[in-house]
């Protein structure tokens, strides 16, 4: 199932994608996609219905986040090793963790709000992870057992921020800085995850194109390892790092987000995003 919701900011309502990719709506049937919809048991409820037989969408409304009630926004850096070798990083030998705040979060087609005092403001197409059941301590094999599903995650990052120190949390959770969506896209349709293309555009120009094939460390791996350091909730998203191409890998010329950009970010079967870069306000 593609599971997603729509309209106004703050007024979303639960929506289906059907077969020929039209939105559904799903208001009729439950109020809201909550870590109770995205549990086995209730994922099995919708499994159901029929997204034709529901009323069909047809304005073009926003995309909000397709869920609600995302405790931890985990992220994992270096994970491809192209965007390391870009980057100037060793290799990592285990997944290289930190979190994004959850007031990152944002719409896929919300604005990227440009922070005070940013230089070099660069983007990242990423592959997330949405976990359906608690996971705690988890063995390898097992641990898909306890994802939902998948959606596409633009983890922005503001590069002058990010390397002023070791720590670079505070250089990924800028306000609008974690646009996800626009679906989440269930494990039925998606059950091998590194099997999927990924791409992302800045002004039409095709600046990242790899597959979650070449991760170092597969989704599998990035959850066991996870849920062994701090338990994941019904609702929490891993978002599992980006191939090369990014604003800080290109060296040529200068490549960072200025106002007035459009990015594009893409997962095969995930849908796409589009974002456009603001100038700073408060």
């Amino acid at each position: 199932m593609k599971l997603c919701r729509w309209g106004r900011n703050g007024f979303e309502k639960p929506g289906m994608i059907d077969a020929q990719g039209q939105l559904r709506d799903l208001s009729g049937v439950i109020s809201n996609i909550d870590q109770e919809t995205i549990s086995p048991r209730g994922l099995s409820k919708l499994r159901k219905i029929r997204a034709e037989s529901l009323p069909l969408v047809k304005s073009n409304p926003r995309f909000g986040v397709p869920y609600t009630g995302i405790s931890k926004f985990v992220a994992i850096g270096l994970n491809y090793i192209d965007h390391a070798k870009e980057a100037g990083a060793q290799i990592p030998t285990e997944p290289v963790i930190f979190m994004k705040t959850t007031t990152s979060i944002s719409g896929p087609n919300d604005d990227i709000v440009t922070p005070k005092n940013s230089t070099k403001l660069d983007y990242e197409a990423e592959l997330g992870i949405v976990i359906g059941t608690t996971a705690r301590y988890v063995s390898e094999d097992k641990a898909l057992d306890h994802v939902a599903g998948y959606c596409v995650v633009n983890d922005v990052s503001e590069r002058a921020f990010q390397l002023q120190s070791t720590q670079w949390d505070k250089g990924k959770g800028c306000d609008t800085f974690g646009p996800i969506g626009p679906w989440l896209v269930t494990t039925d349709e998606m059950p091998d995850p590194q099997t999927m293309d990924i791409w992302l555009d800045v002004n039409g120009e095709r600046r990242q194109t790899s597959n979650t094939r070449n991760m170092i460390f597969t989704c599998a791996k990035l959850v066991s390892y996870c849920s062994n350091f701090f338990t994941l909730l019904p609702g929490d998203i891993i978002t599992t790092g980006t191939p090369a191409g990014v604003a800080l890998g290109i060296k040529d010329r200068d490549a960072w987000l200025k106002v007035g950009d459009v990015v594009n970010v893409g997962i095969k079967g995930l849908g796409e995003q589009r974002q456009k870069v603001l100038p700073f306000k408060f």
